[in-house]
């Protein structure tokens, strides 16, 4: 099929235009009717063709012989799916900057950037969805020669690919702080719920019930408690097949079953003991609280700088203190709990005590770092599951 080359030139700023047929593609044939209209400020920003470049250099125009920015045009609706040829072009080529376009939606890319085609996209405008403001404004930012050749135009692409990044890393890490606060079972969000619990039906709930039902409705797994275990159904043993005519007539024990030891039988769980065990002495509990106001009477007996220390140190719950001299300083921002949730030591010291269990066994590690014990080997605590 037979080629037939046109030459098409347009003066951007007086918008005149030149359209000619040329027997060849050679650098003399174009150059003879393109050098008498090209001015010597002129800019070659060509796909690589070796006739303009040989044009350029009798004009003494000059040549950027290293691109910055390489842009895909398809067809409109044809541009899904051509990331690929982009960057591939990008790579060869060795361009930071790719667009990919088919005139209707524009796709800005950092080729030399991590991840995947979708993840190195810097931004994605569609001219027909946006308003003219916004289309004028990424398209000079991105595009504009004078930026383009002066380099912001490439600071800016990186600037606003950091940012996409750091939104897509904050996304992307929201899930798994929430799991955390409430694996960790966040004394703030407990009270958040707690205290709204109260208001809807003028009870509050305790912080281990808290802690259960968020754990179970937003994480799936719950801890097992006392009270789960004992509500599931015991299994029962199968119940053996009706004897035929035949298995009443011959032993049903064969000679290698008669070796085997019978199966030992099944012992029901017991409960484990509350409270806590000090150099392999135990001190029992009536309860988690109970067992942490054992704790605190028994290191301030052991040691009389003991609380002042443990008072002192500069982190305990993010709106109340584990330990104080007066209750009235427990529960900072909120004085409402003081007189429901403060319990008075042996002492004269004031613990706080709106604590899930988990909390609670955080407080005794931190008594055990104070009193230098080993927590889990010096002092053992069993507040129960």
């Amino acid at each position: 099929m037979e080629q037939i080359p046109v030459l098409v030139a347009r003066d951007r700023s007086s918008s005149a235009t030149m359209t000619v047929v040329l027997p060849s593609r050679k650098a003399k044939v174009i150059g003879d009717r393109l050098l008498p209209v090209l001015s010597t400020d002129s800019l070659l920003c060509s796909d690589g063709a070796s006739a303009y470049r040989i044009i350029a250099k009798t004009k003494g125009i000059e040549v950027k012989s290293k691109p910055i920015a390489f842009i895909e045009v398809k067809q409109i609706g044809q541009s899904d799916g051509a990331e690929r040829q982009l960057f591939e072009y990008a790579f060869h080529i060795g361009v930071p900057m790719a667009i990919l376009t088919d005139g209707q939606e524009w796709n800005f890319f950092l080729p030399g950037e991590q991840g995947d085609y979708g993840e190195r996209r810097v931004y994605k405008l569609d001219i027909v969805e946006r308003d003219v403001g916004e289309c004028v404004e990424r398209l000079e930012r991105y595009l504009l020669h004078s930026a383009v050749a002066s380099g912001a135009a490439i600071q800016a692409a990186q600037e606003d690919y950091r940012n996409v990044s750091k939104d897509r890393q904050m996304l992307a890490a929201l899930p798994k702080a929430w799991s955390q606060i409430i694996a960790d079972e966040d004394e703030m969000l407990l009270e958040i719920v707690a205290d709204r619990v109260e208001s809807l039906c003028g009870f509050k709930p305790a912080p281990d019930m808290v802690a259960g039902f968020l754990k179970k409705t937003m994480l799936g797994h719950p801890e097992p408690t006392a009270l789960s275990r004992a509500s599931q159904p015991t299994a029962r043993a199968p119940t053996p097949p009706m004897a035929t005519k035949q298995s009443q007539l011959e032993p049903t024990t064969h000679p290698q079953n008669l070796l085997k030891s019978p199966a030992p039988p099944r012992v029901a769980e017991m409960p484990q003991r509350m409270g806590f065990s000090l150099n392999g002495q135990f001190h029992p509990g009536r309860n988690a609280i109970d067992t942490l106001k054992q704790v605190f009477n028994l290191l301030i007996q052991r040691d009389a700088t003991f609380a002042e220390r443990f008072a002192g140190l500069p982190k305990h719950g993010r709106t109340r203190r584990y330990l104080a001299r007066a209750a009235d300083d427990l529960y900072y921002e909120r004085p409402d709990l003081v007189g429901e949730y403060s319990e008075k030591l042996d002492s004269g010291w004031w613990m706080s005590t709106n604590h899930s269990k988990h909390t609670i066994g955080t407080i005794i590690a931190m008594a055990c770092d104070v009193a230098q014990l080993a927590y889990g080997r010096d002092l053992v605590a069993h507040l129960g599951e």
